[in-house]
């Protein structure tokens, strides 16, 4: 029983790493430029480059009206 189960185990780590090692896989230099590409393309629309306006930041502190 014990060699029988064995072996189904070890069946499935080859089936597991037949269809990893089948897998197309992208370069990292190639990822690099495709992610700087995007940063650039993007970066006039990014609040965190640009800053956000205080008249549409939902996050500004609210203004206390108080009479004198």
């Amino acid at each position: 029983m014990s060699s029988s189960s064995n072996l189904v185990a070890m069946k499935k780590v080859v089936k597991q790493l037949r269809f990893e090692a089948s897998i197309n896989r992208v370069k990292v230099s190639q990822a690099a430029v495709d992610l700087q590409q995007f940063c650039m393309q993007n970066a006039i629309q990014d609040p965190l480059l640009t800053g956000v306006s205080s008249s549409t930041n939902p996050f500004r502190p609210q203004k206390v009206c108080s009479f004198l």
